[in-house]
């Protein structure tokens, strides 16, 4: 496998954990804000936050990686 194939499969499968992780905050947000009630949904809100906020730094690693990769030559 190339170097970059494994890159390429790396950079998925961060963009694939970033969104399972995306979905999970919205669901835990929604439920917080809908049915939730006292703690508990101040509880979800806060985990669903930590959730999205990941999810971001996930998705912008992967991206970083491959904005700055050093190509290389043929």
């Amino acid at each position: 496998m190339a170097a970059s194939e494994r890159e390429r499969g790396q950079r998925r499968r961060r963009l694939l954990w970033a969104g399972i992780l995306a979905i999970a905050g919205l669901a835990l947000l929604a439920v917080g804000l809908t049915v939730a009630d006292g703690a508990v949904a101040w509880l979800e809100a806060a985990v669903a936050i930590v959730l999205l906020v990941a999810s971001y730094a996930v998705q912008r690693l992967a991206r970083r990686e491959t904005l700055y990769r050093h190509d290389e030559p043929r």
